[in-house]
């Protein structure tokens, strides 16, 4: 049963006085009719009994007072009076103790619309989330529709989705009692779709208190573990904040700066979401002793900046201008760590008090409804409200797509940052960050992205890997008759950032012929295996089709063709398992029942106890492709590529020396590998490549050129670190991108 707030105003008779109740929240928030609003609560507790009398017992929650509660929040963000009756009434609508057409009748149509939205909106975690239900939904028209008006609902008014956060924030304030099921479930769906919501629409207070009451239930022991830690010299840590306050107090006064200075809240799931990012422990972070400074100015951020450093040594690196370059939800503040008293570190947050006010309302704090002018948008809440209206355009774009795609979209669609572009007639173009010069040209006309051939940035030819800036000014050049290249959703080559641009290439592969496909498909992975040295057989790739929930080797070629799969999974996956020999090891007394590992960290010994062990010099093997070990007379054991030409000598002559061995930590090891690039010979190549490798941060050990005048070849032998298949492949793809090169390969298997 909800339980009714501390703080809520109460009568003699234990009841919630609902007059002293409306009397707060006119205090809150701009209210036309106070009346219209009682008419609503008094509507919603009446609901609540006929509904208790009809069915002879008490329902588990109470529409009233979860109205109150919504109605509360939402006085916070200072939304309108429509707002306020529509979240009292949302409860009794969606438990069944009221209809609609009856809010309508008595309420009127604008009120209905929005408790309808807000209905609407439960569409989307049973989107995200289908695993929630008893059975996930089937691909119907009727679904698709469903989605297409929930999201032209939030389109057309925020304050639908506003009344869905505070539901959600109602929701699980209100978990202590639940179950533990119903708390990870409910947890889950908050912290996937409604944290990263107010976090787009730059509610920061909502946003936070989401995030560490959704970890409470979905991390207990790491939650508990970082309160504990910040309980145990609060004191402490509270008399430090008030020396730190004191004394900016005076300081800023000497100065003239009219400034409130207080200590900042701690959030647990930002603390812990640090130490795990950066590898640190609680007190090696700098924020857990935190101030804020609000000033009436946007100069006296940078005064009192000044004053804090002045104080007290900056921390390198810890500084952040979000005055000058706000992030893409439209915050603003500056950020800055210092070595404070005792040598502590310390974060100081300095901001104006419009700033603050934006960073706790976000897009309400630029959205004011009035009595006849609904309807009124500024620029800052269509920016922070873009996205939506990019999701309605993917959903119709991928008509009947899988549904875990368009979960995938609308995930990215919340969390991702944001990039703002200029057409070159000047227009603004909204983007994911990371977004490319042909993501633009889907983002503009689906032929215009088929038929795109080159791209001008700022006037400039760039490539089409190029990933874009705000402000940047993008023109897209095409060729009559183009179509997309399958390298487009080659995800190791970064021309496309967006999914609803790979959605449309891989559309378009779609409705090509499937023997093309076929064709296709067979030519791509014949291409990627080469470069690896890794022969292509029909019978392996069968053996592993049902991993990419295929039936035959020909479907996983008509995936790779249609761009349905991607190459690299499958490269890796045949580069990485060959058909392994069963010979078994009988030397001396060297077998052992355990594994330990090598003298080589990279490289586990089947039962071997230290045993030197190195890498074979014929072939170079590399981390992630399959390997065998020989076991040496004097020097170990050496490890080859299974398909090495020594190793399949050495394996006839002496197959009870041939073992098994196999990779270990190869994340943080690298290998050196000998690669191969054939082009035709020109002033800069050598540079070019060279640029490859440090873009991709492979260092390079050894190199070794050749030109051949007679037929204006150059040959390169170049020696590179590599940290395994994956990167190896991308590194040589990006090579025979490079103008004359002719192919790149690696050297050194047999």
């Amino acid at each position: 049963m909800v339980k009714v707030r501390e703080d809520y105003p109460m009568t003699e008779e234990g009841q919630v006085d609902l007059s002293a109740w409306l009397a707060r929240i006119s205090s809150r928030t701009e209210l036309d009719n106070v009346e219209q609003l009682r008419q609503a609560c008094l509507f919603a507790k009446q609901a609540d009994e006929i509904y208790a009398r009809e069915h002879l017992w008490q329902a588990r929650t109470s529409s009233f007072l979860t109205g109150l509660a919504m109605a509360d929040i939402l006085a916070d963000l200072k939304l309108d009076q429509e707002s306020l009756i529509a979240a009292v009434l949302y409860r009794a609508v969606r438990e069944q103790k009221t209809t609609l057409e009856i809010i309508k009748k008595t309420f009127g149509h604008d009120i209905a619309q929005l408790i309808d939205g807000v209905l609407r909106m439960a569409t989307i975690n049973q989107i995200i989330n289908p695993n929630h239900h008893n059975q996930k939904f089937s691909q119907s028209q009727n679904q698709l529709d469903n989605i297409r008006k929930m999201l032209v609902a939030m389109i057309d008014d925020v304050r639908i989705a506003l009344i869905k956060l505070a539901e959600r924030t109602f929701a699980i304030r209100e978990l202590k009692d639940a179950s533990p099921e119903r708390q990870k479930r409910v947890a889950r769906e908050i912290f996937d779709v409604y944290a990263p919501l107010a976090h787009r629409l730059g509610i920061g207070h909502i946003k936070w208190e989401l995030e560490d009451l959704s970890f409470r239930y979905l991390e207990p022991e790491a939650y508990k573990h970082v309160a504990n830690l910040l309980d145990e010299k609060r004191l402490q840590r509270d008399s430090y904040i008030q020396e730190v306050t004191q004394t900016l107090r005076e300081k800023l006064a000497q100065a003239d700066i009219q400034a409130e200075v207080s200590g900042r809240a701690k959030h647990i799931y930002s603390i812990w979401r640090k130490m795990q990012r950066k590898h640190l422990g609680f007190h090696e972070l700098y924020d857990i002793r935190a101030v804020r400074i609000l000033v009436t100015q946007v100069r006296d951020c940078y005064a009192a900046l000044g004053i804090v450093h002045s104080l007290w040594k900056h921390i390198p690196k810890e500084f952040d201008d979000y005055i000058a370059t706000p992030k893409e939800n439209g915050y603003r503040s500056l950020h800055t760590a210092v070595i404070g008293p005792e040598g502590k570190a310390l974060e100081v947050q300095i901001r104006t008090n419009n700033m603050h006010e934006e960073a706790e309302l976000g897009v309400c704090a630029h959205w004011v409804y009035k009595e006849g002018a609904k309807g009124n948008k500024d620029a800052g809440y269509e920016s922070k409200i873009a996205w939506l209206r990019q999701v309605l355009e993917w959903q119709e774009d991928m008509g009947e797509t899988q549904m875990d795609e368009l979960a995938e979209q609308l995930n990215q669609a919340i969390r991702h940052e944001r990039v703002y572009v200029f057409t070159k007639d000047g227009h603004v173009i909204d983007l994911q960050a990371g977004a490319t010069p042909l993501d633009f040209a889907y983002s503009i006309h689906t032929q215009i992205g088929h038929a795109c051939r080159g791209a001008k940035v700022n006037g400039r030819i760039v490539p089409l890997t190029y990933q874009l800036q705000t402000s940047d000014q993008v023109e897209i050049l095409t060729q009559k008759g183009a179509t997309p290249s399958r390298d487009w959703l080659q995800a190791n080559l970064g021309y496309l950032g967006t999914t609803r641009a790979q959605a449309k290439v891989k559309q378009w592969f779609k409705l090509q012929d499937r023997e093309n496909h076929i064709n296709a498909g067979r030519e791509v992975l014949e291409k990627e295996l080469s470069r690896l040295s890794t022969p292509f057989k029909m019978q392996q790739l069968q053996e592993y089709a049902s991993r990419f929930n295929v039936k035959t080797a020909e479907d996983v070629l008509a995936g790779i063709g249609s761009g349905d799969i991607r190459p690299a999974h499958v490269v890796n996956l045949l580069a990485e398992k060959l058909p392994s020999s069963s010979v078994e090891l009988n030397v001396q007394d060297v077998v052992r029942k355990s594994r330990q590992r090598s003298s080589t960290s990279e490289v586990v010994v089947e039962g071997m106890d230290n045993i030197m062990v190195h890498l074979a010099g014929c072939c170079h093997p590399v981390a992630g492709e399959s390997i065998k070990g020989y076991i040496t007379h004097n020097r170990g054991v050496s490890v080859h590529a299974r398909r090495c030409t020594e190793l399949l000598k050495l394996e006839a002559e002496e197959p009870e020396r041939v073992i098994e061995v196999q990779w270990q930590d190869i994340a943080n090891s690298v290998q050196s590998v000998n690669i191969s690039i054939k082009a035709w010979d020109r002033t800069g190549l050598l540079r070019d490549v060279s640029a490859v490798l440090a873009n991709e941060h492979v260092n390079v050990t050894g190199v070794n050129t050749h030109s051949n005048k007679q037929d204006g070849t150059a040959l390169m032998q170049i020696t590179v670190e590599v940290s395994g298949v994956e990167q190896l492949g991308r590194v040589l793809a990006k090579i025979e991108q490079q103008p004359n090169v002719i192919t790149a390969r690696r050297l050194g298997v047999g």
